[in-house]
């Protein structure tokens, strides 16, 4: 963090973000955010603080996400979507960002509990199954 970055306190951030403070503290004890400390142990945020913050006010209110578990789960998916952009953005060598691209699914469909597919479920093959199925 640069020196000269802005840095909010706690009753800022709660106003900017619209949110009680004891919401804050919560999503710290949770881990989803890590404020650091004044030598009187006030919470200072920064910016990236308050995007995460935000992202996850987005989460809760506009998606309906209603569970920690889930908030950690959107934002682990978040942040291996974004480093996939970013590595997407910085490569030049094809096969290795494919490679890079297919383990980077196979992690977020772990994550999310789900089998990976094999060739037989193929997007389009399988939109024709569920259309035979009808």
């Amino acid at each position: 963090m640069m020196e000269d970055e802005a840095l909010y306190i706690i009753s800022v951030a709660s106003r900017l973000l619209a949110m009680h403070p004891q919401t804050l503290r919560k999503y710290e004890r949770a881990g989803f955010v890590a404020p650091s400390r004044t030598k009187g142990n006030l919470r200072l945020y920064s910016p990236e603080d308050i995007q995460r913050l935000r992202q996850i006010k987005y989460l809760v209110d506009d998606v309906g996400v209603t569970s920690l578990a889930g908030v950690e789960m959107a934002l682990q998916v978040s942040a291996a979507l974004r480093q996939l952009l970013y590595r997407a953005e910085s490569r030049s060598d094809q096969e290795r960002f494919r490679q890079e691209v297919e383990q980077t699914c196979r992690e977020l469909l772990a994550l999310l509990g789900s089998p990976e597919p094999s060739r037989r479920d193929s997007p389009a093959r399988g939109r024709a199954g569920e259309n035979e199925a009808r």
